[in-house]
């Protein structure tokens, strides 16, 4: 579990694709912040993460992605998070991340929403 976090990134008309490979734990949940704030630094309001590539994620890896959620709000922009697995999704419902993010079972479906508005 100690394979590092591949970051990679799609800037689109409208927002940022993230995409993840990997074990999303403290570094890895750093790597995705720091990709993040960069891109909110820039003036991007609205940010998805496909996590197709990650199959886990650890609480501190949670922290660091409610720490994105937190200063998306505070711009009043959006993160969006989709591919997740089963056990991943669960988590961020019972961590309460949904409640300030949305999740979408594919890229598409994201994209479509997101753009809409």
């Amino acid at each position: 579990m100690s394979e590092a976090l591949k970051v990679t990134l799609d800037r689109r008309d409208e927002l940022a694709v993230i995409y993840t490979e990997g074990y999303i734990n403290n570094q890895g949940g750093e790597e995705i912040a720091r990709v993040a704030f960069e891109l909110i630094d820039k003036g991007e309001k609205i940010v998805l993460l496909n996590l197709q590539g990650t199959k886990i994620v650890n609480s501190i890896g949670i922290s660091i992605l409610i720490e994105i959620i937190e200063k998306m709000l505070e711009i009043e922009g959006r993160l969006a998070f989709c591919c997740l697995t089963p056990t991943i999704e669960k988590t961020f419902h019972i961590m309460g991340l949904t409640q300030y993010s949305s999740i979408f079972p594919d890229e598409a479906a994201a994209l479509a929403d997101l753009a809409a508005g």
